[in-house]
């Protein structure tokens, strides 16, 4: 259990990718993490995009970035609208710049972008996002999955067990 005495946010809105959510969320706490699930307000649950569900803990403007280690955000639809809350991106931008590792794959390199972490890092995400994080001055890898500083990127469903264990890697060393 490598994880032991960790404490990692996992960020959840509507519509998002059930198993980013899920496998990584299962694989940290596997690992002997605490997984805080939060969103844009407190115990709400939402529904992934293939029906599974997910409730939040606590609302990201409840959220102190020092009490965690590290924050995985999941693709779907979910980034697209977690990224118009300021307490979500002001959360995950606080937690980059405070060295904590931010897990990022698929769409969720929107809430980087909008949270203005990805400038300079190398990313990688689904097809549908490249343009928006070229564009927000990424350098675009077409790789699995990665880790760029405290940046842990993967880049679709099916590079999910490469995901995890890029991450699992980041947060122990942390």
């Amino acid at each position: 259990m490598r994880l032991q005495g960790k404490r990692i946010a996992a960020l959840v809105g509507p519509g998002f990718e059930d198993l980013e959510f899920w496998v990584p969320t299962m694989c940290l706490r596997a690992e002997g993490a605490e997984v805080v699930v939060v969103g844009a307000r407190a115990h709400e649950t939402y529904t992934g995009k293939h029906c599974l569900e997910a409730t939040t803990d606590m609302a990201a403007e409840d959220a102190n970035p020092g009490d965690f280690d590290g924050v995985v955000i999941p693709g779907g639809w979910a980034p697209d609208k977690l990224r118009r809350y300021e307490s979500v991106t002001g959360f995950v931008r606080e937690m980059y710049a405070t060295g904590k590792i931010v897990g990022m794959i698929c769409h969720a390199g929107l809430v980087g972008i909008s949270a203005g972490i990805v400038k300079g890092h190398r990313a990688t995400g689904s097809l549908g996002i490249k343009d928006d994080l070229v564009n927000a001055g990424a350098t675009w890898v077409g790789e699995a999955a990665f880790r760029d500083g405290n940046l842990v990127w993967g880049r679709v469903v099916a590079d999910i067990p490469a995901y995890c264990c890029k991450l699992v890697e980041a947060l122990a060393e942390r």
